[in-house]
């Protein structure tokens, strides 16, 4: 039981360690522009690593499902887009609350903060050509080919085009990168960081893993359904036919 559900309780502590503590925390560096929201550090970039995470664990499974067609795979691949695309949304939002506080505004313009919009909505859009398929296996097929184009949008927009531009994120322009923090400052910010990082990764597993159970009992009620819808209909063709 311990062994099966660890990483849930490790991923709980963690990311209730990095709520409490990094609210809580009193030796923070106080930069300018920053102040007191550097804390939103905690949790803004954790969610976008574990976005990340869950994006190339999607594409993972959709490369699996093209080379076997299995239909676990498939729904593997549905539930961790669903959890990352979940992560992007919360993770554009407790950005855009940071720089109302930081840069006066909700939504800057930032080529950041638009890069990470894009590549949300690329992945909203996979879910748009899925659900305008109806044929399972069709659907299943080019679904997961999207998937491979998706996750390879992805790093040049999160990872290549905003480093190519200025930025109001840190280390761009008069925005105080956080490596320059005092490395006693850095000391005391580092474990509420990464243990952020490790347990939002850990949680955003466990989602995945919930919403794949969710959608394979799913499938099978609706394999279910259909096997007994079919007897019906015969049953009910030979009695017109007979009449």
């Amino acid at each position: 039981m311990i062994q099966k559900h660890g990483y849930k309780i490790v991923g709980v502590l963690l990311v209730a360690y990095a709520l409490v503590w990094g609210l809580l925390m009193q030796n923070i560096p106080y930069l300018p522009i920053l102040h007191q929201t550097i804390r939103n550090l905690y949790y803004h970039v954790p969610m976008w690593f574990s976005m990340t995470v869950m994006m190339f664990v999607s594409v993972y499974y959709a490369i699996m499902y093209l080379r076997t067609e299995n239909t676990l795979y498939d729904i593997k691949t549905v539930a961790s887009a669903e959890v990352g695309v979940l992560l992007g949304i919360l993770g554009l939002l407790t950005g855009s609350l940071w720089g109302r506080y930081t840069w006066g505004t909700w939504w800057s313009g930032d080529v950041k903060l638009n890069m990470s919009l894009v590549a949300v909505f690329i992945y909203l859009a996979y879910f748009i050509l899925r659900n305008s398929i109806e044929e399972e296996k069709k659907q299943a097929k080019i679904s997961a080919s999207y998937n491979i184009f998706a996750a390879a949008a992805l790093i040049p927009l999160l990872f290549i085009i905003p480093r190519m531009t200025n930025s109001l994120h840190p280390g761009a322009d008069d925005n105080p990168a956080f490596s320059t923090y005092n490395d006693s400052l850095n000391a005391n910010m580092r474990p509420v960081f990464y243990s952020a990082v490790i347990g939002f990764i850990l949680l955003s597993w466990w989602l995945f893993e919930i919403r794949s159970k969710i959608l394979l009992l799913q499938e099978k009620l609706n394999s279910k359904a259909e096997q007994n819808a079919r007897p019906e209909t015969t049953s009910k063709d030979k009695v017109t036919h007979t009449v």
